[in-house]
């Protein structure tokens, strides 16, 4: 039985545009675009974990945050449960902090980019929120 990894996800909002990194193409789901974030560790709340990870993977520090959906997908191999919130108040511009490419886009240009599975439940509840 596939233990379920739990990622807190940081969907990066500022002018109409989302902030997004490249996977690594030696991790799970590689070569696909994503929003940051990553798992939640045992001694640690969601927040905690959002915090931490975008302070390591993309140099932010969060200021507000907002929860937006829940979503549990089976890949098969792993599955995942994505706690995702928009950061639209931060302190620093996102950089990728480990080698992997990196873009602001529009939510038109999101739609047309290669994303995990279980990211494009977030693009399409996009399209339906007002920002």
């Amino acid at each position: 039985m596939l233990t379920v990894v739990h990622v807190a996800v940081g969907v990066i909002h500022r002018e109409q545009q989302f902030f997004i990194t490249k996977r690594n193409l030696n991790v799970h789901q590689g070569g696909k675009w994503e929003f940051p974030g990553g798992k939640v560790e045992v001694h640690e709340t969601v927040a905690q974990a959002l915090a931490r990870e975008l302070k390591e993977e993309i140099n932010i520090d969060i200021l507000a945050c907002q929860p937006l959906v829940e979503i549990s997908h089976d890949y098969g191999d792993k599955k995942v449960l994505l706690e995702v919130f928009v950061v639209d108040q931060f302190i620093g511009e996102p950089t990728a902090q480990e080698g992997q490419q990196q873009k602001w886009c529009n939510l038109a240009e999101l739609s047309l980019l290669e994303f995990p599975k279980a990211n494009k439940a977030i693009i399409d509840l996009l399209k339906t929120h007002q920002f």
